[in-house]
């Protein structure tokens, strides 16, 4: 028998999810003075009405203001708000802000639009409307307006009359809105976006095959429907979240906090359809709203965090961004950090950035923060920002557990050959002929991960594929060395199925083949580890001819007498999948294989 659920148990539940989401990863304990005493800086809560687009949206705001400064001494600023469904009263924001005016800057914490007691519905980190928003805010460091309670700021550091030297930190929705603003506001010194996305129809709807532009491409791929459904029910669950939100918080065609477009794509997405016209509106719609379109006006020096341990955003959206931007002569930056949406967020290895503790000083990625700051806020010409790209090992400790590299990408390209038997093979001569074939059922026969799980805490099933619904190809043992992959791999294969080439050219792309591609480590003693969780959906763009697909990016040794273990599978529980039962079959001759090609940066594949 069912059972309802009341109220508060609800409003708790919901809450706590919330509240763990994306704000989960941005907490940080401000130093304290010697003695225990108070950190020295006070807090002003304030309401900045603003206008945006066609709305006025009033913004919930607290202002962190040093002791010490004044107009006569002025210091720079950091603007920091919350990840999607928390606030500037969250453990994140807030503490990000204590942070930095424990350490002398002006800090101004607020609610993103739709959330907390901030106005206007929920709009993505959207330029026109968040970026703009968040540019009457610097505005109010800028002095040039007031607060609604006639509350003016004349104690920032300015460049010149109306430009306030002006940073900005947070992650994941907070780390989009970054980009956001300095597109349309080129008042923006400095940017410290962490675990953030680059195309955001890549993050929710991923096809790894048939790209046009880094992580994007003219086809939908597998919809991420866990991840993407939190998320959802996050916003939508604002108003019971925080009652007593006025009227400009009420969304449009159909939802409760979200702008009508946002609406609408959900909409489309859980159809599992991608009929013509309404495919190519949701993916400039989502593409509006994500960095990608709009990175060529971003200057501000940007330092890039993107997480190892993130199916949300993977390591390959961050490098979208940085390449974009180091082309365009941007000053930039970029670490991979252990901690991401799917794992160590709330307990970082040891030595890692702890912002639950505000080991700043004490950490790789913490102290590159604050360089970064130091440079481009305070001006201090002989601080150095650190190598263009670092990235961590987990099988080092201590400082040594990153290594850095002045470019990115690092190392070499190695190959091997997918043989007829199921092996990986070193050489093209080894391949025996032969072909295997799976199918999918009309449910998930694949597990790679239960989203959000990794984010809140809770426990997950290990990964599985059942018998026939995959194909794998495994190599020899490593040996006289270890070998140590970072970057994204990628596989180049044909396949063969009767029933998608049927409907190859069908005006609804859902009927393309979907396959899901992903890396193992088999230890000497079978035991199997699919490295962070990580899969790399495709729908296919053509399966008469040969298709490559990117993995996500990884860092990971393959430790001697460790096996890699390339699996194509048909499913994944995490992912919407293919429409009807098709049959793949792939074939291997020695003049004619798939390929996978690994960046090495150590050792020799088997």
């Amino acid at each position: 028998m069912s059972r309802a659920v009341s109220r508060p148990v609800l409003r708790t539940s919901l809450a706590l999810l919330a509240g763990t989401a994306l704000a989960a990863p941005l907490i940080l304990s401000a130093p304290v003075a010697a003695g225990g005493a108070a950190a020295p800086y006070t807090v002003s809560a304030l309401t900045v009405t603003v206008h945006t687009g066609d709305r006025t949206c009033p913004v919930d705001v607290d202002l962190y203001r040093p002791r010490g400064v004044d107009a006569a001494h002025p210091a720079p600023a950091v603007l920091t708000t919350n990840g999607f469904g928390g606030s500037k009263a969250d453990g994140s924001t807030d503490a990000i802000a204590r942070a930095f005016a424990s350490r002398g800057y002006v800090a101004l914490a607020y609610s993103g639009l739709g959330f907390g007691r901030t106005g206007c519905p929920i709009s993505l980190d959207d330029p026109g409307t968040d970026g703009t928003a968040a540019g009457r805010l610097i505005d109010l460091l800028a002095g040039t307006r007031t607060a609604d309670d006639g509350t003016r700021i004349d104690y920032v550091t300015k460049d010149r009359p109306g430009d306030p030297r002006v940073g900005m930190i947070g992650g994941s929705y907070g780390g989009a809105i970054q980009m956001a603003t300095a597109a349309v506001d080129h008042r923006v010194d400095a940017l410290v976006p962490l675990i953030t996305w680059n195309d955001l129809g890549y993050s929710l709807d991923p096809n790894n095959a048939g790209r046009t532009r880094d992580v994007s491409g003219p086809v939908p791929g597998a919809y991420k429907y866990q991840w993407t459904n939190g998320f959802f029910l996050i916003g939508e669950a604002q108003g019971l979240l925080n009652p007593g939100l006025d009227l400009s918080r009420t969304g449009g065609a159909g939802c409760l906090h979200f702008v009508a477009p946002a609406c609408r794509i959900k909409r489309l997405l859980d159809s599992r359809r991608y009929p013509e016209g309404r495919t190519e509106e949701m993916l400039q719609y989502v593409r509006s709203v994500s960095p990608v379109s709009y990175l060529k006006s971003v200057r501000a020096p940007t330092l890039l965090v993107q997480g190892e341990a993130d199916s949300l955003f993977n390591l390959n959206e961050a490098v979208a961004t940085y390449r974009t931007l180091r082309a365009q002569g941007t000053p930039t930056g970029m670490i991979w950090q252990s901690w991401g949406h799917s794992g160590g967020i709330k307990d970082p290895p040891k030595g890692e950035l702890n912002l639950a503790k505000g080991n700043l000083e004490s950490s790789y990625v913490g102290q590159r923060i604050l360089a970064w700051f130091d440079r481009y806020l305070r001006h201090r010409t002989v601080t150095g920002t650190g190598p263009a790209f670092a990235y961590y090992r987990d099988w080092a400790t201590g400082r040594s557990a990153y290594a850095t590299s002045s470019a990115y990408p690092v190392g070499g390209s190695q190959r091997l050959y997918l043989s007829g038997d199921g092996m990986l093979v070193d050489n093209r001569g080894k391949v025996a002929s032969g072909s295997r074939e799976y199918r999918n059922l009309p449910v998930p026969t694949s597990h790679s991960e239960t989203s959000l799980a990794g984010l809140i805490g809770f426990p997950d099933m290990p990964p599985y594929d059942i018998k026939g619904t995959y194909l794998d190809w495994t190599s020899a043992p490593v040996s006289g060395g270890p070998v140590d992959v970072v970057g994204a791999p990628k596989v180049t294969l044909r396949v063969d199925s009767p029933q998608a080439e049927r409907v190859q050219n069908s005006s609804d792309a859902a009927d393309k083949l979907v396959l899901f591609a992903k890396l193992y480590d088999v230890a000497p003693d079978g035991t199997k580890t699919l490295v962070h969780r990580l899969v790399a959906p495709a729908r296919v763009p053509d399966v008469t001819r040969k298709f490559t697909v990117e993995l996500p990016g990884i860092v990971h040794r393959y430790e001697p007498g460790h096996r890699l273990r390339l699996v194509i599978a048909a499913s994944d529980a995490a992912y919407a999948g293919n429409r009807g039962v098709k049959r793949v079959t792939v074939t291997s001759a020695p003049e004619d294989t798939g390929v996978l090609e690994l960046p090495v940066t150590e050792g020799v594949l088997p």
